[in-house]
Order: C-alpha cells, then sequence, then structure tokens
C-alpha cells in the first residue's frame, strides 16, 4: 500500500473528529471494551493528527483503555508485536474500512490480535514465575543475591554500583555477587568494557524477546520512520 493512497483529514476536519472521537470514548459502555478499543484505534489512526508517531500513540491508546476499564491491572498487553508481525494485513485491514466501510474484517483481525497477545502473556507470565523460583534456589545461600534478584525483576540491566546502592553493602561485595551470577548465567556482561559495565539479567529479557519485544532502550531518533504515512 502506498502512502499516497490515504489522505489524512485537513486541520480543520481534523479538530472536529478529534473531537468526535473524544466523545466516542467517553461514551456510557453501550459497546464490549474490545470492541470500542478497536474501533477507537482505526478511527485515531484514521484522523492521523500528528507528522509522526500516529502509530505509536494508537496502540498506546488501546493499551490506556482497557487500563482505564479495569480490563488490564497492569499495561502488559504488547499488541504492537501482532500488529508487526502482520503488518501488511494492518494497514489493508484499515485501508478496507476507509475504502469499502469493512468495520467486520478490521474488528476481527483486531480481536485475533487480542487473543493471540494475551495466550502469549499468560505463558510468559508463567515463566516468569518459574524462572523466579530456580533463580532463587540457584542464590539459596545468598541473601544478598535473593534480594538482588528481586531488584532485577524492576531493572533488569544493571551495573555494580547500582547493586551496591540498592543493597547498601560494599561496592567489593556487590562486585563478588555480580561476577558469582555472571557465572551462573544469570546475568551477562553487555559493554565489554573494563569499567562502567553493565550487566543484563538475561533469562528474563529473553522471555520478552522471544515473543517478538524490543527490550533494548531506543531514544527518538532510533524509532522506525517506517510509519510515516501509515495507520
Amino acid at each position: 500500500m502506498a502512502s499516497a493512497t490515504f489522505v489524512p483529514p485537513p486541520p480543520h476536519e481534523m479538530m472536529t473528529a478529534l473531537d468526535n472521537l473524544e466523545k466516542f470514548l467517553h461514551e456510557p459502555g453501550t459497546l464490549p471494551v474490545l470492541i470500542q478499543c478497536g474501533l477507537a484505534h482505526a478511527q485515531f489512526e484514521t484522523i492521523h493528527p500528528f507528522l509522526d508517531g500516529n502509530g505509536r500513540v494508537g496502540r498506546l491508546l488501546i493499551t490506556l483503555l482497557l487500563r482505564e476499564r479495569r480490563i488490564l491491572e497492569r499495561p502488559l498487553l504488547y499488541l504492537s508485536v501482532f500488529l508487526k508481525a502482520h503488518r501488511q494485513e494492518y494497514y489493508d485491514r484499515l485501508t478496507a474500512i476507509r475504502t469499502d466501510g469493512d468495520w467486520e474484517g478490521w474488528l476481527r483481525f483486531f480481536l485475533r490480535g487480542v487473543a493471540e497477545v494475551s495466550g502469549a502473556a499468560t505463558r510468559t507470565a508463567r515463566s516468569i514465575l518459574k524462572l523466579r523460583e530456580e533463580t532463587r534456589q540457584k542464590l539459596a545461600d545468598s541473601a544478598l543475591g535473593g534480594r538482588l534478584l528481586d531488584y532485577l525483576f524492576e531493572r533488569p540491566v544493571i551495573s555494580v554500583r547500582a547493586a551496591e546502592e540498592h543493597l547498601g553493602c560494599s561496592y567489593g561485595a556487590a562486585s563478588h555477587l555480580i561476577e558469582q551470577m555472571e557465572r551462573m548465567g544469570v546475568l551477562r556482561e553487555t559493554t565489554g568494557q573494563k569499567r562502567h559495565r553493565l550487566y543484563r539479567y538475561e533469562p528474563y529479557l529473553a522471555l520478552f524477546e522471544q515473543q517478538g519485544v524490543d527490550t533494548e532502550p531506543k531514544g527518538p531518533k532510533q524509532e522506525s520512520s517506517s510509519e510515516e504515512g501509515r495507520p
């Protein structure tokens, strides 16, 4: 689908469209929540209010709606993974709404994505619990190791200095503990440097990477430009 096949509304119509979308989001529950999320996402992508980042904001809108409606306790639905894996069908389904009014086809595609991603998230959650217990057993003889393990689930990339500060121990003790966890295969050094080294909780991050979730931090300029002109 060439980017020129879709032209978003001009600014004077865009504001009216956004106003209508806002009213739709705040309507009382006349629709199932997932249906409302699917409709809202498609409509936001059609309005296309920004020069860049419409896809990311539109996907975030889904998660925020599910949180606001108390369907999700935490923002753990990575629908971006499904949409990236089915990128062309995603574009085609949105285009079919605009050209043929095919809302049913879009909603079937959207709900299939929610089902697949939810199943994957459930499996990942179970794997995380299993990993936590297995790693905790390896560190059973180290009180500091157990505390650092809990911290790694919040901050899976860590330095010796950060471990020292969190544990309230000496730098040497933190360094020794990280070296021990590196030998166990729990942590992996990522910089290859002698100073300012960083360590990844490799088995934990691998669970997300198996789903296609990007676990590397990005700056604004590193975001993909493939959304230019796209829904």
